[in-house]
């Protein structure tokens, strides 16, 4: 019978074949331990050396690291291990011997990692990092599905800015000028306008030359768009599909999350309501936890957001930004027109935004002075003005980060790890 680590607890007592590769081992004199992993999973199997033929066991005593093998035997209950069952081997037989491995059990540095990441990521850590990612990944699609979104992909290549910056990446469109897609949430408005409730999930592009901890250039956003949804309700939407997915990752990845030493009483109260904050408390918040040179109208770094994080337990919305500090298409408050209806929210231990939103502008007129305002191109966002112009309501939408999700969840410290192949300032390769 052929199975995977992953659905062993199924064929208890049975015998079993398991294609798998050899992740590391130990051995005495009589038996071996081998370590087992299928990309399913990771599993021991125990080969003993009375109980098989002895050309079995030196294979057993001799085979090297990431060897592939379809290895045969018993499937036994077993409490030491994280899996709760290992395999009495009986045969292997091998596929591939692999020689000189370069990622060995001894400590390598994170540029080496890196420039073998395609091997990387067979590793037990990673492995757990992207089974967490995955389940982010599902538990969005479940999440948006259940509620009567409708997936929707805008267009990678595009012919202008979603967020009117210069960090774009510039490429020939035959005879035009195009950029890689900083957001799809132009786009996103424009299905909301005809499907009502609309989410992509698809990667986008920074040109930002950062090296911080939190960056890449490339990474992957969750953006929904909502027709007749103003900003309150948007953040009520936000928290639950936030706490949604913490739930989900505690309850599918518990085995992922115990490999990674993740301390999930951190993760259990996260469930909403979150806490709100505006923009105008946390600057005096922040001058109280002694950032005494911070002023109205500037932008959060992350230390300010850290620091605004550690007065709560939850994710912390901060909102109504400056509208001098945000992007041309936010509603403004109808008290406080320096405002905008937006809200970033906060990760707790450090780990930054994870989330920005607003309710959009949709009076046609003050479109039209926002694009004075902020220099763009008629002709290059006529289809987005049309929006407002033809049967216009009130919408709100948000991006999620994935990555800086994933890092959060999982507790790794830099988001590099929580790519496949990350892209940064200085890494196209592998």
């Amino acid at each position: 019978m052929k199975t995977t680590i992953a659905k062993v607890s199924e064929y208890e007592g049975q015998t079993v074949t398991i294609g798998a590769w050899l992740a590391n081992k130990r051995s005495s004199g009589k038996i071996a331990f081998l370590q087992l992993r299928d990309g399913t999973g990771f599993m021991q199997g125990v080969v003993v050396k009375n109980d098989v033929e002895e050309e079995i066991f030196n294979l057993a005593k001799n085979i090297t690291q990431e060897s592939s093998m379809y290895i045969t035997g018993k499937i036994v209950e077993d409490s030491r291990s994280p899996l709760g069952y290992e395999m009495q081997v009986e045969t292997i037989e091998l596929i591939h011997e692999a020689v000189d491995y370069p990622i060995t059990p001894k400590e390598h540095g994170t540029e080496f990692l890196m420039d073998h990441r395609h091997l990387w990521l067979r590793s037990k850590r990673q492995h757990a990092i992207m089974k967490v990612r995955n389940e982010i990944i599902r538990a969005t699609y479940q999440f948006f599905n259940e509620n009567g979104y409708v997936k929707v992909d805008p267009p990678i290549l595009t012919g202008s800015s979603a967020e009117g910056t210069t960090e774009l990446f510039h490429t020939k469109y035959f005879e035009e000028e195009a950029y890689l897609s900083q957001s799809g949430q132009l786009y996103m408005e424009a299905a909301a306008m005809a499907l009502g409730k609309v989410f992509s999930f698809g990667p986008t592009f920074r040109a930002e030359k950062s090296k911080t901890r939190r960056h890449l250039i490339e990474f992957w956003m969750i953006e929904p768009e909502m027709a007749f949804v103003e900003h309150a309700e948007s953040l009520e939407i936000q928290e639950q599909y936030v706490s949604f997915i913490v739930q989900s990752v505690l309850e599918n990845c518990k085995l992922e999350l115990e490999t990674l030493g993740r301390d999930t009483s951190k993760l259990e109260n996260i469930k909403a309501p979150f806490p709100r904050i505006s923009y105008d408390d946390a600057i005096e918040l922040l001058k109280e936890k002694g950032f005494t040179d911070i002023e109205w109208g500037e932008d959060f770094g992350a230390p300010h957001e850290t620091a605004i994080a550690e007065s709560f337990d939850k994710p912390v919305f901060i909102t109504n930004y400056p509208a001098d500090i945000k992007a041309f298409y936010m509603q403004p408050h109808p008290e406080r027109p320096e405002v905008v209806l937006c809200a970033d929210l906060i990760a707790p231990e450090g780990y930054g935004e994870i989330i920005g939103g607003s309710e959009r502008i949709n009076d046609l007129e003050l479109m039209k002075e926002r694009y004075e305002q902020h220099g763009l191109s008629g002709d290059a966002y006529k289809w987005y003005l049309e929006l407002r112009q033809y049967g216009s309501v009130p919408h709100s939408g948000f991006g999620l980060g994935l990555e800086r999700t994933v890092a959060w969840l999982s507790g790794v410290d830099h988001v590099r790890e929580t790519i496949p192949f990350p892209r940064l300032l200085n890494r196209l390769y592998p």
